[in-house]
């Protein structure tokens, strides 16, 4: 292989949530273009082996619930502890609260708090540890894994989703603005929807045609797409994307 065919190779790239469909294209992506990916997981011990032994063992794997305010903090400097520095951070594990406004006070809030801490307040401590060593390396990448639902509003079962996905892209934007002359590139990268089991379990339900009706493409992207989008934000060569979003989303929605 030539520099062209791995073009990260010796970057050490943090992917949270990448045992899920699109975390886990993200670091067969990543390996294949020569990163050294450290593979985060929540519960999924199992598969996050079997993706680091599918990558030929090049990488390392740790835990950490993103939902435990403390871990954010404490995973980066497992990452650190066991690749000696890191070059790229992906915040790609999210989750998505279905809460009514029928729903009980306590029951309400509780969903809006634990959304935001597992899709904005766990990427925000990462990205603040990022910053810090990037500095300290002479530069790194952030990209945020973002959505649609950021960009145009949600469905009412599922503000927090929208609202924190929102607030991730403003994150991205004020660390762009703020830090790249540190040599910071922050990228967002903001999906509709994308052919993942949650979505091959809405089509089974709903039919394909209920799940791309305002996608003007007629289908829905592929976990590879964002990979390779990923892989493509984490270049050394793109230094001016930094602060852009990435809309990947079919036509769906066009700022």
């Amino acid at each position: 292989m030539t520099p062209f065919d791995t073009p990260l190779a010796g970057k050490n790239i943090l992917v949270t949530g990448a045992t899920g469909d699109i975390g886990a294209a993200i670091i067969r992506r990543l390996a294949s273009v020569g990163a050294r990916p450290i593979i985060h997981f929540s519960r999924n011990e199992r598969a996050a082996a079997s993706l680091l032994e599918g990558i030929g063992g090049k990488g390392w794997v740790i835990q950490a619930d993103l939902s435990n305010p403390a871990e954010p903090a404490a995973l980066w400097d497992a990452a650190i502890s066991q690749a000696g520095s890191v070059h790229g951070l992906v915040n790609n594990a999210g989750i998505r609260t279905e809460i009514s406004i029928e729903d009980e006070l306590d029951a309400w809030q509780a969903a809006w708090m634990r959304e935001f801490q597992v899709d904005l307040f766990s990427a925000a401590d990462l990205c603040r540890s990022a910053i810090r060593h990037f500095r300290q390396i002479g530069g790194g990448r952030i990209v945020n894994i973002a959505s649609r639902a950021g960009q145009r509003g949600y469905v009412a079962d599922a503000m927090p989703y929208g609202a924190a996905k929102a607030a991730l892209n403003n994150l991205t934007k004020s660390i762009a603005r703020n830090f790249g002359k540190d040599g910071v590139i922050a990228i967002a990268i903001a999906p509709g929807w994308v052919r993942t089991s949650m979505a091959e379990n809405y089509v089974a339900k709903h039919g394909e045609a209920a799940a791309t009706a305002d996608i003007p493409t007629g289908d829905l992207a592929s976990t590879e797409e964002i990979a390779e989008l990923v892989a493509f934000a984490l270049l050394p060569s793109q230094r001016s994307i930094n602060g852009a979003t990435l809309d990947v989303n079919g036509g769906s929605y066009v700022r």
